[in-house]
């Protein structure tokens, strides 16, 4: 209906005027007028509204298409600028790689006795800071099943949480250390104190146990909410202190610290394996996601040619010898006379690995391996260098009778015997079985300086022997360049050069081999992860002098054993004689420079011996060291170290039931008479 009504009398007037309002009734042609002024007046307001409609439109369209490009942008951004990142992120974060630790090798001594091995346990492991949170939240689910909880300020609440987490911790610190300990199942000491430090720290990972029974761990995490059971590899040194300065140890990260275990790290730690899976939002695996599996490869066995019920003999000796003597240290090696293959290294004051390291460190205990490490001077023992080279060159004869007089100048340098003697006839055995310095330096002055050295140098003087061990010295040799007037009157009776114990066993071990030097090796062989035996590189081998040169060296140096009641044909080392056995070997005394004054000392001495058992038919080299004793080895009077050299060979001739040597014929000529 329109907003006008047809009057009956023919006139139109508003339907909501009032009937007084009316408007008198019109014409035909004022009726048209009218209806056309209110159709002019209608039409502007209807196309109003649809232009304002059509504008509404458009903006609703341009809004939608601006929305849609942003997005499509927006969308392709994130799909090719930020997906690969994106990407990567995700995979990362449902990615996990297990690592499969290889498990570290063997070591053996020569007849498979273990020396060092590794045995599986577990670290007993929390992170505090993530533990704490859950043990309130735990803490929180208990109080709201109490009546009272909603009536509790939240101040309250955080006090009584608060307390319930202390609580627990302090319950965690008392009684994970009972039940380690009443299963007697960890290698370390157990501290509630420490314990409970751990569990208060801002740490995300703490240690709280280590070397803890696999059962009892994982017993513990089972009991213990936030505790876990690391897997861990612990090294066992089931022999304590015995071979320790050769073994040497790991650090608690497993890698190789000291000694064979550090130097063959390489070889004994293996390479760990590792695989890669994906886990859900709750660290579950996703079943089939498994990739990329690398299976562990163990370290390799490892059988060294120490023979460890020698080596604690040899062990056991040098700390006797040490205690008797008053000595400040001792060491001792034993070498296989045809091999060169390291029996024996012993030095005293070695560590036991499964003591307190700090207090034993405190007692003046050592990692070290002073035998390769610890370089001094040899005294009379390198009197066998002159002696082996004045033979090979035929400067002189084992019987040659040498007038030998009290001292000797070299260079403006003067030399005297250890003893006041006249011109005494001392035969060239004579000169080294009473070790006279005067008759050695007249038998190098033959050989000549140039010839000299080149026998130090064969002898593997100056030079690392490449043992497989670290920390190895080269000692010290001037260089033939460097030797000044006095040099030459030192270096043949052993002063003014230093050697370590091994290079001093392995001279001795030339002469005992016919004369070719074998460099000193500890590995006899290598198994790998299989089974299979690992090729070691060959010595290096010297043919020092000739083998008919080496057996006249030999029995010349059966000398310094003779002993003779006169006196007259008694060597310096009596002491070392074996009964039924021939030996050959050398003493010796080396002064050591006073850090006062820079000179040589008057009273503190290196005293040596090598030698060779049995001389006729060598079997064993064993070389000792002694650093300023006050005594004999066994207390008695006198300084040396061939007693010592005596119970080592005797125990070894014994126990390998070598057959007896041939009698002597007759006794040595040391002073033509």
């Amino acid at each position: 209906m329109d907003r006008y009504s047809n009057d009956p009398r023919g006139g139109r007037y508003p339907r909501n005027a009032r009937s007084g309002d009316r408007p008198q009734q019109t014409g035909a042609a004022e009726h048209e007028a009218a209806l056309r002024r209110e159709m002019n007046t209608r039409k502007p307001k209807a196309h109003g509204q649809r232009d304002l409609l059509r504008r509404r439109l458009k903006l609703a369209v341009t809004i939608g298409v601006t929305l849609a490009v942003v997005l499509t942008a927006r969308l392709g951004w994130v799909q090719l600028v930020w997906g690969p990142d994106l990407s990567e992120k995700a995979s990362q974060q449902r990615t996990r790689i297990y690592v499969d630790p290889a498990r570290r090798g063997e070591i053996s001594d020569v007849r498979g006795q273990q020396l060092a091995y590794t045995m599986q346990a577990r670290s007993l492991t929390a992170s505090p800071v993530v533990l704490r949170k859950e043990l309130r939240t735990l803490a929180d689910f208990e109080l709201q099943e109490s009546k009272d909880y909603y009536d509790l300020k939240e101040s309250e609440r955080d006090e009584r949480l608060d307390a319930k987490v202390k609580e627990e911790i302090e319950r965690y610190a008392r009684e994970i250390p009972k039940a380690i300990e009443q299963a007697g199942a960890s290698n370390a000491e157990v501290s509630e104190k420490d314990i409970l430090n751990k569990l208060k720290s801002d740490s995300t990972y703490q240690v709280l146990v280590r070397n803890v029974d696999p059962d009892v761990a994982e017993q513990i995490a089972k009991d213990f909410h936030g505790i876990a059971a690391d897997m861990q590899s612990i090294r066992q040194y089931p022999n304590g202190a015995i071979a320790e300065n050769v073994i040497g140890k790991i650090s608690q990260d497993g890698e190789g610290q000291f000694g064979f275990e550090a130097s063959n790290d390489g070889i004994l730690a293996g390479v760990d394996g590792r695989k890669t899976f994906d886990v859900s939002p709750d660290g579950v695996v996703i079943p089939g996601t498994m990739r990329d599996e690398i299976p562990a490869t163990n370290g390799a066995k490892v059988h060294l040619s120490l023979d460890l019920d020698l080596q604690t003999y040899v062990q056991q000796q040098v700390e006797q010898a040490v205690a008797n003597s008053g000595a400040k240290s001792a060491s001792a090696v034993v070498l296989d006379a045809k091999t060169a293959k390291v029996m024996a290294m012993a030095n005293s004051a070695t560590i036991n690995p499964n003591g307190d390291i700090e207090k034993q460190l405190e007692r003046g205990k050592t990692f070290a391996n002073t035998t390769i490490s610890a370089p001094f001077e040899p005294g009379s023992v390198a009197k066998v260098i002159t002696a082996a080279g004045a033979i090979e060159d035929k400067k002189t004869t084992p019987d040659e009778v040498l007038q030998v007089p009290g001292s000797i100048d070299m260079a403006g340098v003067n030399v005297r015997d250890a003893w006041v003697h006249d011109v005494a006839p001392y035969t060239t055995t004579g000169v080294f079985g009473k070790s006279s310095n005067v008759g050695t330096l007249m038998l190098a002055e033959r050989l000549g300086e140039q010839r000299f050295n080149d026998l130090l140098l064969k002898f593997g003087i100056g030079q690392t022997t490449g043992i497989e061990l670290p920390s190895e010295s080269a000692g010290l040799l001037p260089n033939l360049s460097q030797w000044s007037g006095g040099t030459f009157a030192n270096l043949p009776i052993g002063q003014g050069m230093s050697w370590t114990l091994l290079q001093m066993a392995g001279v001795y071990q030339a002469i005992a081999n016919d004369g070719e030097r074998i460099e000193p090796r500890i590995v006899d062989h290598v198994e790998d992860a299989s089974g299979a035996v690992v090729e070691q590189p060959e010595p290096e081998k010297v043919q020092v002098v000739s083998p008919a040169t080496a057996r006249t060296v030999r029995d010349m140096f059966r000398s310094v054993a003779q002993s003779d009641p006169s006196g007259l044909q008694q060597g310096t080392g009596p002491q070392a004689a074996i009964d039924g056995y021939q030996v050959s070997g050398k003493t010796g005394t080396a002064q050591q420079v006073d850090p006062n004054t820079g000179a040589y000392s008057n009273s503190n001495y290196w005293i040596t011996f090598a030698g060779i058992a049995p001389a006729d038919n060598p079997r064993y080299v064993v070389a000792i060291m002694l650093d300023q004793p006050q005594r004999g080895v066994h207390g008695e009077g006198g300084q040396s170290a061939a007693p010592l050299f005596h119970g080592i060979a005797s125990w070894l001739l014994n126990r390998d039931n070598v057959p007896l040597s041939p009698p002597p014929e007759g006794q040595l000529v040391l002073e033509a008479r």
